[in-house]
């Protein structure tokens, strides 16, 4: 079962239970927990018999269960015992008892139901016979309405909606029409025919009127006609009490007792025949598919080898020495065949089985008839017979992956709807896991182990043949039944080793996987550096523009004029990459993601005409896959690695604008001191966000992506399938999301808000520098206007005095800029802000790693905190909590003693007021 269908499932089960995902965890956190504890339950007789005991006995109706109990076991019902099993541990927890009781009070309240029994109201109407006044019948009257209305108007509609449901996910199949006059002609069928009620013949004289001798030669002729489904004279059948129940027969009152007793004895026999027949008819038909075609068939044949005994007895009675007693002699055989036939005939009629459920009901009672030979050797020929059409299909899914079943008999389902188009469209996408999936209700049992690697198997050279090839599996052999399974699924494993390794071949050795994997890492994880910077100073003044203004022809000009002319050139594949202009920026596209099912998604549904957003918010790359390589790079693999391209890009982006401010922040040497002493405090946060954003940058580079990428090259050496290598690429970018913070939301709120500090920082240290600049031109112009000649050597002499004044002018404009309050005011609110929000990430990575035990994040904290820069801000932080836990009242409403706790914490500063030298990645020349 996939993880969405189990998320689906519990949150429908929170849903009827009146659980809200406010009140405490929601849906995620069961079904991850369902999906760490998962493993599949084989109950035995002992634990079954045990769990079925201990409900009847916490039960207030124990009959009625053990009742229920067999009436579905009896049908075949899968998953029973393992059901009962649940049941029971549930009767034995008290808490889950209060709970389901008063759940099923309050929704019975609500949609106007009874929760009392059938039982319990019928044994408070009065007795049968007994006289009632007319106020006490209209009161029963109104009352019983009012349940009916109410339970039919409630249960009416949820199985209405459940029969729509099924029958909208039922497999539209067309049969063929059956011809009128099949139901037109009652006598072409071998069972008793039951006319309109007839007259009593008078001809017939009554038996106890004849000698003994001449009964039970009477008796015998009928007999014999019943025992071909024809009426007798002094034997009649009766009509039947149930559609698939035993035939009951009338003998004539007047017959000596003794031979009466004899003929009871043999009319089972003739009751059996009546249900074979009856079932062998029905079974024929064609919307009860190809194994009950089968069966019926084998049946057929039993029955012929039956109506041969029959007609031997006639011949021994025409020759007048069959008597009762030899007829009871004879029969002694086929009654216990015909018996197994009955049995066999009522299991499946009572399951409604199809298909693999047939099966699995045939295997389990040639299983259970171990001690007797001949029973066990009749089971084994009507399964044999039986699984012929489906090991048919079969072979032909796990030969040439095929699926040719027109009943929906087999265990694998083709969904029709799902294309392999599609893959490269839609984010939840499936075509693998849901184009052919496994149907549970039709796995024979003894194929359920290897239910998915039949599935497997077939889907394997499914995708050989979709590429065009011919599949033929030169292991092909013909799978037949037997008791002991090894036989078959020998078949089945060399065929799926077989279908593996050419799917396998075809992807990695002629399609290139891994080489195309490659290239995806070069240009989605940066792994190609001299290619992204020259995109990024390329396309810069592009970037910067509104997604409208944007052209993206512009755009892919820039993108292959970058791979032409760096080193991404010599990849084979640079072709297929492409630009892509999203329509929401990183962090709310992954919001959205990681809030699908839960009460935060409201939060993030969002109108694109409301947001104005810039090139360098909508902008990633794109990648065009073919079929098969669609399989691994799928819309929904693309996406993330979008997402991890996204991340890393604009770290890219911040750090390129802060190594910008830094080579502004160099003309600052021309300044003045005291311009320069302003100006310390901006290059000393600077260079924190610098190492800041390096230091984030490397981590995930060189601390996620390549040893992930390096670990998953490994495991691919190894793979021996493709559901491996689907796991192995997942894994790989399942990693790389959760290291680089993508899927903890707290997390990347926090590096959301410290790279927009950093860009807002160094946009107002830009605009500043840019005035400066503009100052100096003026400067330089104005000087210039009075030298209109070449330069002289005098005038090369007055150069350096030139640059003096220049600077001089320079210097009292940044004067008077730093000098006013705003400025320090402003650098003081980045670097409290800054500092704050890095401390708080760095406290949320701490707390991250110690509840969940992932440290690979504190990694991060390492490298920033190396000398223990941020130690005492972090111990601030830790202190703070702690005096604000032992503030909260406890339960008994007392504060919690603060002993402890220290009484005064270490007022805040901001970072960039301590010495210079101990700033990480600041040295002395600032």
């Amino acid at each position: 079962m996939s993880d969405f269908r189990i998320h689906h499932h519990v949150s429908e089960l929170m849903s009827l239970l009146g659980v809200r995902s406010s009140d405490g965890v929601g849906a995620e956190v069961y079904t991850d927990s369902l999906l760490k504890n998962i493993q599949p339950y084989i109950p035995t007789q002992v634990s079954a018999h045990n769990a079925k005991r201990t409900i009847a006995e916490s039960s207030q109706t124990p009959q009625e269960f053990l009742l229920k109990y067999d009436e579905l076991k009896s049908k075949n019902v899968r998953d029973l015992d393992p059901l009962v099993y649940l049941l029971s541990k549930m009767t034995e927890d008290e808490q889950t008892k209060q709970f389901l009781d008063k759940n099923a009070k309050d929704r019975a309240t609500s949609s106007g139901v009874t929760l009392t029994s059938h039982t319990k109201i019928l044994s408070q109407l009065p007795a049968s016979g007994s006289k009632m006044s007319q106020e006490e019948l209209s009161e029963i009257r109104n009352k019983l309405l009012k349940e009916a209305s109410s339970t039919s108007a409630h249960v009416g509609s949820e199985v209405l909606r459940k029969v729509l449901r099924e029958k909208h996910t039922t497999k539209n199949v067309n049969l063929p029409a059956q011809p009128d006059w099949v139901f037109q002609k009652p006598y072409l069928t071998m069972d008793f025919v039951m006319e309109a009620v007839e007259p009593p013949d008078t001809g017939i004289v009554p038996l106890g009127t004849l000698p003994l001798a001449l009964q039970e030669q009477a008796v015998i002729e009928d007999l014999l006609f019943c025992m071909e489904g024809i009426n007798g004279k002094y034997i009649l059948p009766l009509q039947l009490k149930d559609r698939y129940g035993p035939r009951d027969f009338t003998i004539d009152q007047t017959l000596d007792p003794s031979l009466a007793e004899l003929v009871k004895r043999v009319l089972p026999l003739c009751s059996d025949y009546s249900t074979v027949v009856r079932f062998i008819e029905e079974k024929s038909a064609f919307e009860y598919g190809l194994v009950n075609h089968a069966l019926s068939a084998a049946m057929r044949t039993l029955v012929k080898e039956y109506m041969i005994l029959v007609a031997q007895l006639e011949h021994q009675f025409g020759m007048g020495q069959l008597s009762l007693q030899k007829l009871w002699f004879y029969i002694q055989p086929i009654m216990r065949t015909m018996e197994i036939l009955t049995s066999v005939a009522n299991s499946v009629n009572k399951g409604e089985c199809i298909g693999g459920a047939v099966l699995g009901l045939l295997h389990e009672r040639t299983s259970s008839m171990i001690g007797d030979v001949k029973g066990q050797e009749l089971c084994l020929f009507l399964t044999q017979s039986a699984c012929v059409p489906y090991f048919e299909i079969l072979e032909k899914w796990i030969y040439k992956g095929i699926v040719s079943d027109p009943y929906s008999e087999f265990l694998v389902e083709e969904n029709e709807t799902i294309s392999k188009e599609k893959l490269q469209e839609d984010y939840n996408d499936a075509y693998w896991e849901q184009h052919y999936t496994i149907c549970r209700e039709r796995i024979p049992v003894f194929l359920q182990t290897i239910a998915d690697k039949i599935l497997n198997t077939g889907k394997y050279l499914n995708v050989v043949r979709l590429c065009g090839r011919d599949v033929k599996c030169p292991l092909a052999k013909e799978i037949v039944y037997t008791i002991k399974e090894r036989k078959y699924v020998e078949h089945i494993e060399r065929a799926h080793s077989y279908a593996s390794k050419v799917l396998l071949d075809l992807l990695v050795e002629e399609k290139q996987l891994m080489a195309r994997l490659r290239s995806i890492k070069h240009y989605f994880l940066l792994d190609q550096g001299d290619f992204i910077v020259q995109f990024m100073d390329m396309a810069e003044e592009e970037m910067k523009k509104n997604i409208e203004e944007i052209m993206p022809t512009r755009l892919e000009t820039l993108l292959e004029l970058a791979l032409r002319t760096s080193t991404a050139n010599a990849d084979p594949y640079k072709d297929d990459l492409k630009v892509d202009l999203l329509p929401c920026d990183l962090i709310t596209q992954l919001f959205k993601i990681l809030s699908i099912e839960t009460r935060m998604e409201k939060d993030y549904r969002f109108d694109p005409t409301d947001i104005r957003l810039s090139g360098l918010e909508a902008f990633s790359f794109d990648y065009v896959v073919k079929w098969p390589v669609s399989l691994v790079l799928n819309r929904k693999t693309l996406t993330r690695y979008q997402m991890l391209f996204r991340h890393l890009f604009y770290c890219k982006h911040v750090e390129r604008q802060l190594c910008n401010v830094w080579i502004s922040n160099k003309a600052a040497k021309t300044y003045t001191l005291h311009s320069s002493r302003w100006y310390a405090a901006a290059f000393a946060l600077r260079q924190m966000m610098l190492n800041f954003v390096q230091n984030l940058q490397y981590y995930m580079m060189f601390e996620v992506v390549e040893p992930n990428w390096q670990e998953f090259e490994r495991n691919m050496d190894a793979v021996s399938n493709i559901d491996d290598v689907l796991r192995l690429h997942t894994d790989f970018l399942n990693s790389c999301l959760k290291d680089c913070m993508l899927t903890n939301p707290h997390l990347l709120k926090i590096v959301h808000k410290l790279m927009v500090v950093c860009v807002t920082f160094s946009n107002f240290i830009q605009r500043l520098t840019q005035s400066t600049t503009v100052d100096l031109e003026m400067s330089k112009l104005s000087l210039e206007s009075t030298l209109q000649a070449a330069p002289t050597a005098k005038d090369r002499q007055e150069d350096p005095s030139m640059k003096k004044t220049t600077a001089k002018v320079v210097s009292e404009h940044v004067d008077q800029l730093t000098s006013s309050e705003d400025f320090e005011r402003t650098i003081a609110n980045f670097d409290k802000n800054f500092s704050r929000l890095l401390v708080d990430l760095l406290d949320k990575i701490m707390d991250h790693s110690t509840t969940k035990s992932e440290h690979k994040l504190m990694n991060i904290l390492y490298r920033l905190d190396f000398n223990g820069f941020y130690t005492e801000k972090l111990e601030a932080v830790a202190a703070e909590r702690s005096m604000i836990e032992a503030s909260m009242p406890d339960e008994t409403g007392n504060t919690k003693s603060s002993a402890s706790v220290p009484s005064v914490i270490p007022s805040y500063k901001p970072m960039s007021t301590r010495l210079t030298k101990s700033v990480p990645g600041v040295g002395p020349e600032g």
